[in-house]
């Protein structure tokens, strides 16, 4: 108790607290870590996947260097804070990528600061501190937190405007919380909508940008939200897509490659997410056109189609196997032939002026395909899947020829 005897004797007037009390919270610091983490993640559960997901250790070390930077500075008051800003400049940075204001960082540093207080009293308790002490560790306690959060919004700023964003970075929490469907508590939505003064519309129309080519966001309406700072950039355009609307998003992306999703209801923004990052995909790779930005409404029979390419091989395997065993150039004009059937069940005189051959020839194709196929062609699910598999084929040919 000899450390204890050296706290409880010291005078009463307010200065700066005694380097022995150092020792006696360094052994209490792995507790405090694991009350800390328990104590943000019950209070805040949008940090729960960072305590323990794959990055927790990472996180982890982090809020345990903010501690032990502390106990330094109490046992050495010259030690250097180095590691430590940098840690908390790393901490605003990350709310920021991740479209969170600081509101949520800094009430973690205030929980981490109610908790170990908590635990200094238990310490006081345990060795008879006197109040001066706990006065003085308060104190010191309150303006190291106040310390870690300048620090954090600095790096927060910094990233801010790296991003070109306001401050204030509510929307894209917003918009993110959308994209999570109907998980997301309805009340904790319009709360959230309310605080970005953004109104939630009944439905929405989202759109996927080329990474290569982010818009000017000055040139984009108002109420459209952003996320420019991920892999696949995206807006969400509250409502249809108007001719107004869509006059205006075409001026705006200028120079982009985007696609327009399909307007859905709010909770299901996901999925005109989705369908619109599928439709840029077959955009860059030739397999649709309509311009550098393309519409899902243009192209649903593709987006369908396509929307499994290795389920589509599958398809094709099962119900075009009758023709595997031919050559490339074989099976390329028999394929053409029982595609031209299939659509139109065209005479052999209509069929040859679509295909560009002689009626003999597709009288002859045709009954190799009768006899390839079988009964296979009277069978409406067969003959309905043995089009799909065709029409995919078809599609997926469009692309490599104008690759």
């Amino acid at each position: 108790m000899a450390v204890a005897r050296q706290l409880t004797e010291r005078g009463e007037p307010m200065g700066p607290m005694p380097r022995e009390l150092a020792m006696i919270m360094r052994p209490e610091l792995p507790g405090l870590l694991k009350e800390m983490a328990s104590e943000i993640v019950a209070a805040i559960p949008e940090y729960k996947p960072l305590m323990e997901g794959p990055n927790a250790r990472v996180i982890r070390l982090g809020i345990e260097q903010n501690i032990a930077a502390f106990v330094d500075q109490i046992a050495v008051p010259t030690a250097t804070t180095v590691l430590r800003d940098d840690i908390c400049r790393r901490f605003g940075r990350f709310e920021a990528y991740e479209g969170r204001s600081l509101d949520m960082l800094q009430e973690a540093y205030r929980i981490g600061c109610q908790t170990a207080l908590r635990r200094a009293r238990t310490l006081g308790k345990r060795y008879n501190l006197s109040a001066t002490v706990m006065l003085s560790f308060a104190d010191a306690l309150f303006a190291y937190m106040g310390d870690l959060a300048a620090l954090s919004r600095e790096g927060y700023l910094q990233a801010m405007a790296e991003l070109g964003e306001e401050p204030d970075n509510r929307r894209r929490q917003l918009l993110r919380r959308i994209l999570t469907g109907s998980s997301v508590a309805r009340n904790a939505l319009v709360e959230l909508a309310e605080h970005a003064a953004w109104p939630l519309p009944a439905e929405v129309t989202m759109v996927a940008v080329d990474a290569g080519t982010p818009p000017p966001t000055g040139l984009l309406d108002k109420d459209v939200l952003l996320d420019l700072a991920v892999p696949e950039p995206h807006l969400l355009v509250p409502g249809p897509l108007t001719p107004q609307r869509r006059a205006a998003l075409d001026r705006a992306l200028e120079g982009c490659r985007a696609a327009y999703g399909l307007t859905t209801p709010l909770a299901e923004a996901a999925d005109s997410l989705r369908w619109a990052r599928h439709a840029l995909a077959l955009a860059s790779a030739g397999i649709v056109d309509g311009g550098p930005v393309v519409s899902c409404e243009d192209h649903l029979l593709p987006l369908w189609l396509l929307r499994d390419p290795a389920l589509v091989a599958q398809l094709a395997k099962k119900y075009l196997g009758p023709l595997a065993a031919l050559t490339p150039a074989q099976r390329s004009r028999l394929v053409d032939t029982l595609l031209t059937w299939l659509t139109t069940r065209g005479t052999a005189a209509e069929m040859a002026r679509l295909l560009g051959v002689h009626p003999q020839t597709v009288r002859y194709r045709m009954r190799i395909l009768d006899r390839a196929f079988g009964q296979q062609l009277a069978d409406p699910d067969d003959r309905f899947a043995t089009e799909v598999a065709l029409r995919a084929l078809a599609v997926q040919r469009r692309g490599q020829s104008d690759g």
